[in-house]
């Protein structure tokens, strides 16, 4: 299992002479878990962390390291091929790219890593078979509904076997019966392909499907609790 501690972890956002910090000085050991929810009120600073924790984002000061390699030690083209490699993505909006069909961008990660182009295509058109997606192979994001492109992101996020897969508010933008489709299937491939899944979530549900709930607070303090708290 990836190890992942946050070393006073910092990040501001600067407008003129004003400085906004929305993570101060956190170190946090994350316990080591197959599933982990990140809960907190709105603005507290969750999806800010997890972009630092993906590398996403270049913290202030500090850092995030996963099986003690420093992140931010290395440069932005060898933190990409970490990303593509060993992490995994989910965002709120799915992020697809519209001029790719769903078989395309499910496989994107794939191709930039130099996988020949008919293991791409096995291995997409096994998982697109996995997420019900198969016969939509062909279609563009635009084609697709919202419960669909979300499960061609998750798609995506899982096509390199990352061993880390984050996914940022992964159903807070589909209805009640979708999200809860789309929630069942992230946790159960994240667990088949032997990932550890960190979700940033307002979603009670998906909190409460998760092994370990963390509460995030102001400075970004991070605290394990009891999901009765939920």
């Amino acid at each position: 299992m990836v190890a992942i501690e946050c070393v006073a972890l910092t990040k501001e956002y600067r407008k003129g002479d004003t400085a906004l910090r929305v993570i101060d000085n956190l170190s946090f050991p994350f316990p080591e878990a197959s599933s982990l929810s990140i809960v907190g009120r709105s603005g507290v600073g969750k999806s800010t962390l997890l972009h630092l924790l993906a590398g996403l984002d270049e913290p202030t000061s500090g850092t995030v390291l996963l099986h003690g390699q420093d992140q931010f030690a290395l440069t932005e083209e060898e933190r990409a091929g970490l990303r593509n490699t060993l992490l995994g993505f989910v965002y709120q909006f799915h992020n697809l790219l519209p001029e790719f069909s769903a078989e395309e961008n499910v496989g994107m990660p794939l191709f930039i890593a130099g996988v020949p182009s008919a293991e791409v295509r096995e291995r997409v058109h096994s998982l697109l078979s996995e997420v019900g997606l198969y016969e939509r192979r062909h279609h563009l994001p635009g084609e697709l509904s919202g419960g669909e492109a979300q499960r061609a992101a998750i798609a995506r996020a899982l096509i390199g076997r990352p061993k880390v897969i984050f996914a940022d508010e992964p159903t807070g933008n589909l209805d009640v019966t979708t999200a809860r489709v789309v929630q069942e299937l992230l946790l159960r491939l994240a667990g088949e392909q032997n990932s550890i899944l960190i979700a940033v979530t307002h979603s009670k549900e998906l909190a409460q499907d998760t092994q370990v709930v963390l509460e995030m607070g102001p400075g970004g303090t991070l605290s394990e609790i009891e999901k009765a708290r939920l």
